[in-house]
């Protein structure tokens, strides 16, 4: 029987990997983002986030986020799982308008990362597509034996899944998967497996109560998969941006790290709107690890204008209790 062995949640942002010096240019384009008030929240904030916005705090917070990243991976390296199964989402990367399902599974042998060209992303988050996508074909072993069971769980427990086992031509893998072997430092021989939970793109976004109950059937098709695997568990993604909401990130923080997870299923689905839409995967991960033993690495509001925008940097893992 396939046993988890271990757990992990990490924001999985571009602004990670890009140098606090050029933090300015993030909290730039933030004020030409059309989702974020960025003139409200300006007025409402400056005064308030005068400390937060300086080279000198940029660069302490950069260095925790650092440190946090470092943990993370060797607390995946000491797990040696034989497969890591990722839940997160995609943003424009894998599909387009062409579809995009509530929910996905990877059943193929082998998923590829590809290049971006430059000139398809932002000048200031250019600096940070190192740790997007690597920069010639990159394949990402996969387990499709354990892509299937998981279909027919979910399925059988009446989730409308999508199963795929080839790529559109052209399309990479979400950052939300590379992010753990480009940053976490997932061996390039360990299989990976792809849970795609439609965080961005309305109106077939799941409800936190549906992450929830999607946690709980995804750990019940672990265990109930025959094969003999030590499986780590990852939520890619969040906590609160692109305008930081402190008080949402330590609600849910607390009510994992408080042992009362099951707080998250009734979280108000109009607060997941943009990237704060990705603590759907935090929602479903810490469903699926109720039982476990939860240990916070670190929190960092990674403020990068003085309008409160920027990313609330999470990092936590869970152990077996």
């Amino acid at each position: 029987m396939a046993d988890i062995v271990t757990g992990l949640a990490s924001s999985h942002s571009p602004q990670l990997s890009i140098s606090p010096e050029l933090w300015t240019d993030l909290g730039a384009l933030d004020r030409t983002n059309p989702t974020v008030p960025y003139e409200a929240l300006l007025a409402e904030n400056a005064a308030r986030l005068a400390d937060e916005v300086t080279l000198e705090r940029w660069q302490a917070k950069y260095q925790a986020c650092q440190d946090a990243i470092s943990r993370l991976g060797q607390h995946l390296k000491a797990a040696a799982p034989d497969v890591v199964v990722v839940v997160g989402d995609d943003q424009d990367e894998l599909w387009g308008p062409e579809g995009q399902p509530a929910l996905a599974v990877f059943c193929g042998e082998v998923i590829w990362d590809l290049p971006i060209p430059p000139e398809r992303v932002a000048p200031a988050y250019r600096p940070g597509l190192w740790a997007w996508h690597n920069n010639a074909p990159d394949p990402y072993p996969a387990l499709p034996d354990l892509g299937r069971h998981l279909v027919r769980h979910l399925s059988g427990l009446d989730f409308d899944v999508s199963q795929f086992s080839q790529q559109i031509p052209g399309r990479p893998l979400s950052h939300s998967f590379t992010f753990v072997r480009r940053r976490l430092g997932l061996p390039t021989h360990i299989p990976i497996l792809p849970v795609i939970v439609n965080a961005h793109y309305p109106p077939n976004k799941p409800s936190p109560e549906r992450c929830w109950q999607l946690g709980k059937a995804l750990a019940q098709g672990i265990a109930e998969w025959p094969e003999n695997k030590r499986i780590a568990l990852v939520a890619s993604g969040g906590l609160t941006h692109w305008g930081i909401d402190e008080g949402l990130d330590h609600q849910v923080l607390d009510a994992i790290l408080d042992g009362r997870p099951e707080n998250l299923r009734k979280l108000d689905p109009g607060l997941l709107t943009a990237g704060t839409s990705e603590l759907r995967a935090w929602i479903t991960v810490a469903s699926a690890l109720a039982d476990f033993s939860p240990q916070l690495v670190d929190y960092v509001p990674a403020y990068r204008s003085p309008a409160g925008t920027g990313v609330g940097m999470g990092f936590l893992t869970w152990n077996p209790s």
